[in-house]
């Protein structure tokens, strides 16, 4: 019986190396992808920003002081998904059976493929190659009998590396690993095995499950299989995304409605790109507010018909605004949300108005010039500045 073969790629870095790919001048310097100053977030840091302390999410007040030498890129979004998109591709020729966890990493079942591409060592090897080369991108890839150890094992071959662990080695590299590392591992969880006196999966494999199902019910059984390295969920084939969503943290709270129908002018701009990019329409639009004091509500609207258009989405979104006001507190986050995703050839609604197809074909214009120019920017008039 042949064993089962599960790779997980993990792209390094992904945002920022996406810049140094477009702007080499940046290649072997610090960089972080975030919008600077305010309430913004880290998004993306290079590894020399990760070893002064800066990750993910973290807030830019804090990122900027660790590495003041650091250029900060503001992130280009359409970019990145249209880099994702090409990577996603690439692993379908690979296997079908390829589990899209997020933008920048996947698990890949390559049991089926190896009479045609060989063991998955070889397989392995040739997907890193392949994403340097042709995408000038660098990924770290796991190896493995099953997801759990792959995704362990993409970690350790970190940055831009490859790491196998033959099942026969499965144990012995599980040891001594922290159980931090483990999925479903969280504080509370992890305080919860710490009070039982367990520190690494090697110990949390040798304890009773009876101990573990006491203490946690039917987490405790799982992460018992999983201290054994068993696991056996399948890599299942990614489903069509059900929703896309943009948002924005203002440096300021927001009270001025202007600036709040502004904003979800351009988010709606983007949400819509985003789903002629993939073919997409939306049968609803979905409206996110995050308030001063952190409490939020979400509100959705039916469209009469499924729709790609920015013009409409963004009208929506404006109305579901709208129907708030007056505003109990200032506003901190706004989003926008297409709901109710559908095949455009069922679903999309042409509209009697020349008007509006003349729209619709200004932004299907628009999409292709920021696919052949990614460093161009073409928006809506009204969202331009004008020069200081």
């Amino acid at each position: 019986m042949v064993q089962r073969a599960v790779l997980h790629v993990d792209m390094d870095a992904f945002f920022v190396s996406v810049e140094l790919r477009d702007r080499p001048e940046l290649v072997n310097k610090p960089v972080i992808v975030g919008h600077p100053g305010g309430r913004s977030v880290v998004l993306s840091a290079s590894y020399d920003c990760r070893a002064r302390g800066i990750h993910s999410a973290m807030p830019m007040s804090q990122a900027m002081p660790l590495m003041p030498e650091a250029t900060i890129v503001e992130p280009s979004h359409y970019k990145y998904a249209k880099a994702s998109e090409e990577i996603m591709a690439y692993f379908r020729t690979i296997t079908p059976l390829v589990e899209q966890v997020s933008v920048d990493e996947a698990f890949l079942d390559v049991t089926g493929s190896m009479r045609r591409l060989g063991g998955p060592v070889e397989i392995g090897k040739a997907i890193r190659e392949h994403i340097r080369t042709q995408m000038g991108l660098p990924a770290s890839v796991g190896i493995a009998k099953n997801k759990f150890i792959a995704k362990l094992a993409s970690t350790y071959a970190k940055p831009d590396g490859m790491a196998v662990i033959a099942p026969e080695r499965t144990g012995e590299f599980l040891e001594e690993l922290p159980v931090s590392k483990m999925w479903g591992v969280g504080k509370r969880t992890g305080e919860q095995l710490r009070a039982l006196g367990i520190e690494t999966v090697g110990q949390l494999s040798r304890e009773p499950e009876s101990r573990l199902v006491a203490r946690m019910g039917e987490h405790g059984r799982s992460l018992h299989l999983l201290s054994q390295g068993i696991d056996d969920r399948p890599v299942q084939v990614t489903r069509d995304e059900k929703s896309i969503s943009a948002e924005h943290t203002f440096p300021e709270d927001i009270s001025d409605v202007q600036v709040l129908e502004g904003e979800l002018l351009r988010l709606s701009h983007r949400v819509a790109r985003r789903l002629r990019d993939h073919g997409k329409a939306a049968g609803g639009v979905g409206l996110k507010i995050k308030y001063r004091d952190f409490t939020g509500l979400t509100r959705s609207k039916a469209l009469g018909a499924a729709t790609d258009s920015s013009a409409t989405i963004s009208e929506a979104s404006v109305l579901l605004l709208r129907k708030l006001l007056p505003l109990t507190q200032p506003v901190r986050l706004i989003g926008v949300r297409a709901e109710r995703l559908e095949d455009p050839d069922f679903g999309l609604q042409l509209s009697l108005d020349p008007k509006d197809e003349k729209v619709r074909e200004a932004e299907r214009v628009a999409d292709l010039i920021g696919q052949k120019f990614p460093q161009s920017l073409v928006t809506p008039a009204r969202f331009l500045r004008p020069p200081e």
